[in-house]
């Protein structure tokens, strides 16, 4: 499949990624084509523990990313993703201003934050894992995404644009990225769960 997301992500300078992924025996023709993330059909979430009572839920509302893609040869490359740090939602005013700040992800002094795909492997015919880069408070540190490539095809409606989509789960732990703020006693959880689904479209 491919790899990066995410997602997580804007057009930061990136080393040209190239992966054979769920690749079939044989000589196949490649057709790669460059694929640019549907913001109206994207979602990057995380969810982290709150006093173990329950897990809070926000997402990002700003993401742009792309790359490239054979459907025939599984091939990535040219990933490119980036989050504004800003943007993030939690539908609580106070919870979100106070998460945009130094105690987490310090938006103003970092205001990206970017995934960089490295590598990829498959796992079955339409899963693979992604091994990548993810920047946060610009700390970087190595991340594996599990991605699943759920369908490619035309739009019924619309601009009838050609489009893929997928799915990528991933867990980091947030001290790794400088947040340590309310970790003792576990007031809120180290671990955060990252979720992605998104829509790409293909540029003709």
């Amino acid at each position: 499949m491919w790899r990066d997301i995410p997602a997580i992500l804007r057009q930061a300078a990136i080393p040209v990624l190239a992966a054979a992924w769920l690749a079939a025996p044989g000589t196949v023709r490649a057709q790669p084509y460059d694929y640019v993330i549907d913001p109206e059909h994207t979602v990057i979430a995380f969810s982290v523990s709150h006093l173990g009572f329950a897990d809070v839920h926000a997402w990002f509302l700003e993401t742009e990313g792309s790359f490239t893609f054979d459907e025939e040869t599984r091939a990535l490359s040219n990933v490119r993703a980036e989050i504004q740090a800003s943007s993030v939602f939690s539908a609580h005013d106070a919870r979100d201003d106070h998460i945009r700040k130094k105690d987490f992800l310090w938006a103003d002094e970092h205001p990206a934050i970017t995934f960089v795909g490295t590598g990829a492997e498959a796992t079955g015919e339409r899963t693979g894992k992604v091994f990548g880069e993810l920047t946060i408070r610009g700390v970087t540190q190595p991340v594996v995404l599990d991605v699943t490539w759920n369908k490619s095809g035309r739009y019924p409606f619309g601009t009838k644009h050609y489009a893929i989509g997928l799915s990528a789960r991933t867990s980091v732990n947030r001290s790794d990225f400088g947040m340590t703020y309310a970790l003792q006693g576990d007031i809120v959880g180290d671990t955060v769960d990252i979720l992605l689904e998104f829509e790409a479209i293909r540029q003709e």
